[in-house]
């Protein structure tokens, strides 16, 4: 049981226990005990948040309490990838925000007071580049605790390309085999040994339907598999000259760090 210090806006200060942690996403649930009622912050949807939204982050930067800054939603869905940062997908609301230091763990809120994002790290080499977890993410993350104890993420081993018409169009002028689909997921890489690589995945296969639900993006992929690691989903793809194929995978639990 891991204990740590807890100290609230009003100074006083408690023995907290961490309950739970997902190194994955950074994200823990502490537990105190308080002999008042504590004040709680009312939660919102950061899936209806649109670039251009005006934002707060609160925290603790360099230890100055109590600290406010302002800014707005850059970008809602910034991929992990984008930032060079290995291991599994992840995806994070991006702001303006002055963030520093000790903002980390803190809220970042709409206009209306809801938590809309926990913020978590900033690009040190730049300015107005700063990232916070999607509160629908974290709201995900709890409820995989209750459920299983533990954050289960399966891993397929795919890389995976959200496809639109502009890029099936280039795919298409490059290699006349592509097959004739605008909307889907592309596999531009399979990992040897991996799920995918096993179930027969080829790179250039394009899954327009997972788990028998038409997909069109690789948030509706990560949805429908849930907490399934383990369990065998059939997968649709079309291949070069139009070939329809129904592949059996099965996902695996990947590491918490990986």
């Amino acid at each position: 049981m891991l204990l740590v210090d807890v100290t609230l806006q009003d100074g006083r200060s408690f023995q907290g226990t961490v309950l739970n942690a997902d190194l994955h996403s950074d994200i823990a649930i502490v537990k105190i005990k308080s002999s008042t009622p504590l004040p709680t912050a009312k939660l919102g949807t950061s899936s209806m948040l649109r670039p251009g939204d005006w934002v707060i982050a609160l925290g603790c930067p360099l230890s100055l309490q109590n600290t406010v800054t302002a800014g707005i939603v850059s970008c809602v869905d910034r991929n992990s990838n984008d930032l060079g940062l290995g291991g599994m997908r992840r995806e994070y609301l991006q702001s303006d925000c002055a963030i520093n230091a000790g903002n980390s763990g803190g809220p970042l809120v709409n206009i209306d007071g809801e938590v809309v994002g926990v913020n978590i790290m900033k690009v040190l080499a730049a300015d107005g580049l700063a990232f916070a977890v999607p509160i629908d993410s974290v709201s995900t993350i709890i409820e995989h605790f209750k459920k299983n104890g533990r954050v289960i993420r399966p891993w397929l081993g795919l890389k995976m390309i959200d496809l639109n018409d502009m890029l099936a169009a280039q795919l298409k002028e490059k290699d006349a085999k592509f097959p004739d689909v605008n909307r889907g997921i592309l596999v531009p890489m399979v990992t040897p040994g991996s799920p995918g690589d096993l179930a027969g995945f080829h790179p250039g296969d394009v899954v327009t339907e997972f788990d028998g639900k038409p997909v069109v993006s690789i948030k509706e992929i990560v949805e429908i598999m849930g907490d399934r690691a383990g369990i065998p989903l059939k997968v649709v793809v079309i291949r070069a000259n139009n070939i329809r194929a129904t592949l059996t995978v099965v996902p695996v639990e990947v590491s918490p760090v990986m």
